[in-house]
């Protein structure tokens, strides 16, 4: 299973496209995606804006580089990559050395979703990157990043007093990704995401790996943990359960993967979760007794139990991988 919605809405804001159907005036068909009547632009403010291409369409530089011509992205706030190609494309491109370079041309920019690729563009496990260190230093003010897929992906420790969001979508996270974000200086940081994924996609993240973020000491602010879409769901069950960061967590997810009625025993029998808004297990493979428990156990959290797989299945999958 993969992707196969673009954002329609990011960071509060409605998502335009910019792509190589844009017109040179600025303007384009109405796609649904937050054109404005007769497909004018809104003002650059105003929107979330989606820059990519199209399997042999126009080559990435060349819509981004319009992008910075037609759109005034001096105030740009939230700015969302799509598809670049791949690396055997002739003329693709490096978006992380676009937006470097660009940089200056993106003085308000709080929010930037690198990958909004669907499975229809490019699998999830098939999304190629590079080194995305350069983005926090060339972007110091960045509020909330993301990024989807993760095969090539390199990535320095971040020092950044901005960073608040912080979200890792693969179908399999390599685990030196995953211990170079632990070792990571975000003393503001209040939402984390790390989709694991499995091995055969190159997430060979232990729960020794996870040390940094359960222990509550590195990242003094966190009030959001998801470590999800995994096939060692129930083990981090069994690790989360006794979690010092869980105390002071307002939701918490282990939705997407592997999870059993083991993994939530261990939930259950840990320490109390019901200081918690939010518990997020779905796609998950519980009886329906176990569910039963969960939510007797927790009357006052939302727990999100939607997605109940065959657990009498022998084959058990999480839900994101290719």
């Amino acid at each position: 299973m993969g992707v196969y919605q673009h954002l329609e809405e990011y960071v509060g804001l409605p998502v335009v496209t910019f792509n190589e159907e844009t017109r040179p005036d600025g303007t384009e068909e109405d796609d649904g995606r937050g054109s404005g009547p007769g497909g004018e632009f809104p003002p650059a403010a105003e929107a979330a804006w989606y820059v990519g291409t199209s399997f042999n369409g126009e080559s990435f530089a060349d819509t981004f580089a319009r992008f910075l011509q037609v759109v005034d992205t001096t105030e740009v706030t939230a700015l969302i990559i799509g598809y670049w190609g791949a690396s055997y494309d002739d003329d693709v491109a490096d978006p992380v050395d676009l937006l470097e370079k660009a940089a200056g041309s993106f003085p308000k920019l709080k929010a930037l979703f690198l990958g909004d690729i669907t499975g229809e563009e490019s699998e999830i496990s098939w999304i190629e990157h590079s080194d995305i260190s350069p983005l926090f230093t060339a972007f110091p003010d960045l509020e909330r990043f993301e990024v989807r897929g993760s095969q090539g992906l390199r990535l320095e420790p971040i020092k950044s007093d901005r960073l608040r969001v912080l979200r890792f979508e693969s179908g399999g996270l390599p685990a030196h990704v995953v211990r170079t974000v632990g070792a990571s200086d975000l003393p503001n940081l209040e939402h984390l995401d790390l989709w694991l994924g499995e091995e055969n996609y190159g997430g060979d993240t232990t729960v020794a790996d996870l040390a940094p973020f359960l222990s509550g000491e590195r990242f003094p602010a966190l009030r959001h943990l998801g470590l999800e879409d995994s096939e060692i769901q129930d083990e981090i069950a069994a690790a989360v359960a006794g979690a010092p960061v869980v105390a002071r967590l307002e939701s918490l997810s282990l939705a997407m993967g592997i999870l059993t009625d083991q993994g939530a025993e261990a939930l259950l029998s840990g320490q109390p979760l019901t200081h918690l808004h939010a518990l997020d297990l779905h796609h998950h493979f519980l009886s329906d007794a176990m569910m039963e428990r969960v939510k007797a156990a927790l009357p006052d959290v939302e727990v999100d139990l939607d997605e109940q797989e065959n657990r009498d299945d022998d084959w058990r999958f999480i839900a994101v991988s290719e």
